[in-house]
């Protein structure tokens, strides 16, 4: 197994990647991804295979700093249980500490056994209880060009 970061101009291989991911990777999405570079994309390959992968995202507060979010993890079906997810886990932490992020965290569902027993194993510790709130959004896609509103 080796672990890559992804970087820009990796968009295919992200696209191409899809069955990984909860829904399909667009090449514009991956590219807004692979340009920021608070944003990180670990791909695990076996036998030239892409098996999974871990994103993360680093977030800065002006009074605490910059952590990491471990975005999403994936490793295809077929090469479950087999230590990939604990192993890309890993290398977010590691990437997360070389840029100086003060720590690392994520959420999943209290529920999800394998995802906790895969970020315990790779290092993490539950915290106090906490409660999850969201907000959903209708997606509206700007037009080519179209720069970012801010209010």
């Amino acid at each position: 197994m080796e672990i890559e970061l992804l970087g820009p101009g990796e968009e295919e291989r992200v696209v191409a990647a899809s069955h990984l991911f909860d829904a399909p990777a667009t090449y514009e999405w991956a590219h807004e991804f692979l340009m920021s570079p608070s944003h990180h994309l670990l791909f695990a390959t076996v036998e030239g295979t892409d098996a999974g992968f871990v994103s993360g995202v680093e977030m800065t507060h002006p009074d605490k700093g910059t952590e990491m979010l471990l975005y999403e993890l994936g490793v295809d079906e077929a090469y479950q249980r087999q230590g990939l997810g604990r192993a890309l886990v890993e290398a977010l932490a590691l990437v997360a500490k070389e840029e100086g992020c003060y720590g690392m965290w994520v959420l999943t569902d209290d529920d999800n056994e394998a995802a906790i027993a895969t970020y315990t194993r790779g290092g993490a510790k539950a915290s106090d209880p906490q409660v999850l709130l969201e907000w959903s959004f209708t997606y509206e896609p700007r037009a080519e060009g179209e720069p970012r509103s801010r209010p």
